[in-house]
């Protein structure tokens, strides 16, 4: 039984509960609702509630544990000279999970996994089935509970908005959950890492070779783990698509809130929020296949050396893919300024650029640094252009017109493909995710500060 179709028979069934409890409303208020404590959709939405949150639960908790629980009674019924060996028995689990799935009667194995894998397709059968009468009976019976409980003095409302209130609690909870998580995989994975390499290398080499080997006999079997050389390009790249991402954003923003017409805004904001939307992937192409060679044949007839991966070529067109982000946000929040600041600033004798420049520009100021911060995250977090038009070379150099890499990059290459995770190579990847989460912590709380400092508060 798929997911999906046990969803929407919650939800359908939770539309039902919402239609009893409110017709059971409508029905004890005889035709008045100020018989009634709250309105007939309090108590619809009070049954709703206790048919479905119960049946969410526990399809939760069921898929949880009906993986674990079914492979556990599959392996106590395998050999013991499977099971006493992980390669082995990893093996064997794949089998049986693809016999069981009906996709592994081609496979050669033994006749007692093959007999797990029938097994593991009978439990799941089994699991499936209960799992369905289960869920119809909890959500039947929350159904019932909460449809006796309604009367017409109940304070439905209260308890809907306590229940929202903690559902509320619960997803926020799993957010910053989900971040210290997140943090403390980084972090322990670091530390393994800097077991192996002193932070001091890393955190100040200045050459970047992770090319470990498997064998101590084996040619370059000591790698280099200086990030300075990754860090570097990521500045570089960013501070490109800066220079183009920022002015253009802004004074686009300026134009089309402050001076374009009505008509002019209506198709112009639209057709510049379709390059947001246009895939990475795509820009990267563009990078690749036009610009390169374009700034590589404009530097040949100058008499530059411009490489055919460049850090130029991938912020140019960064910059051209982030000046969405600069110019919407930064023009929702010049929108907002009050309608009478501008009008004072007017009647005082103030031009329109004048205006912009000392009243608009100021107050908007900590939405516009918010919009450029977004855009420096956006640029710091892009790969595929950086993969596409910049290169995987490690080279510590501030010329544009040479082959960088960045963080980002470095990450997916030291990820991809099997990997061992024992290895200082692969454990490089958290160290520099770790570093770069840091920095990024640092840009909002900068960020934050210069926002505190002019913020302003209008009636």
């Amino acid at each position: 039984m798929s997911l999906t179709f046990l969803l929407l028979a919650i939800a359908l069934l939770c539309a039902l509960s919402f239609v009893f409890g409110r017709k059971r409303a409508i029905a004890l208020s005889g035709g008045r609702f100020s018989n009634l404590h709250s309105l007939p959709i309090h108590y619809g939405t009070y049954t709703a509630l206790w048919c479905g949150l119960p049946a969410l639960a526990l399809l939760i908790v069921w898929y949880a544990l009906q993986g674990p629980v079914t492979e556990a009674l599959v392996i106590s019924d395998l050999p013991v000279e499977i099971t006493s060996d992980p390669g082995k028995l990893s093996l064997a689990l794949n089998a049986i999970s693809l016999i069981a799935a009906d996709n592994g009667h081609h496979l050669d194995v033994a006749p007692e996994v093959i007999e797990a894998g029938q097994r593991l397709a009978v439990l799941h059968s089994i699991s499936n089935t209960a799992l369905i009468v289960v869920l119809l009976a909890v959500a039947l019976l929350g159904l019932g509970f909460s449809y006796r409980r309604i009367l017409a003095d109940m304070r439905a409302r209260n308890n809907v908005e306590r229940t929202v209130r903690y559902l509320m609690i619960g997803c926020s909870a799993i957010a910053i959950l989900s971040t210290v998580g997140i943090v403390f995989s980084l972090l322990f994975e670091a530390l393994h890492f800097f077991s192996k390499i002193s932070p001091i290398e890393f955190l100040f080499g200045l050459e970047w070779s992770p090319q470990t080997a498997i064998r101590a006999d084996q040619v370059a079997s000591d790698g280099a783990f200086g990030m300075i050389p990754l860090f570097a390009g990521t500045l570089l790249i960013t501070f490109i698509a800066m220079l183009v991402a920022v002015p253009v954003g802004l004074f686009s923003a300026i134009y089309m809130g402050e001076y374009a017409s009505p008509r002019f805004r209506a198709w112009a904001k639209p057709a510049l929020e379709v390059l947001a939307g246009v895939p990475t992937v795509v820009y990267g192409f563009f990078a690749a296949l036009t610009v390169a060679p374009f700034l590589r044949d404009s530097g040949a007839v100058l008499g530059l050396s411009v490489s055919s991966e460049s850090a130029l070529a991938a912020g140019l067109v960064m910059g051209i893919m982030i000046i969405p982000f600069v110019s919407s946000l930064s023009d929702d929040v010049m929108s907002q300024v009050p309608q009478a600041l501008r009008d004072g600033s007017y009647g005082l004798g103030a031009t329109k650029s004048e205006t912009i420049r000392l009243v608009i520009f100021p107050a908007a100021l900590p939405g516009i640094v918010g919009a450029i911060l977004l855009a420096v995250s956006r640029a710091i977090g892009e790969t595929m252009i950086v993969v596409m038009a910049a290169g995987l070379a490690a080279n510590l150099t501030a010329n544009p017109l040479q082959a960088v890499t960045t963080v980002t990059v470095q990450i997916v290459t030291l990820l991809v493909g099997d990997q061992e995770f024992d290895s200082a190579k692969t454990l490089s990847a958290f160290a520099l995710g770790l570093v770069l989460f840091l920095v990024t912590l640092g840009l909002n709380v900068f960020a934050l500060k210069v926002v505190q400092k002019y913020r302003e508060k209008y009636d």
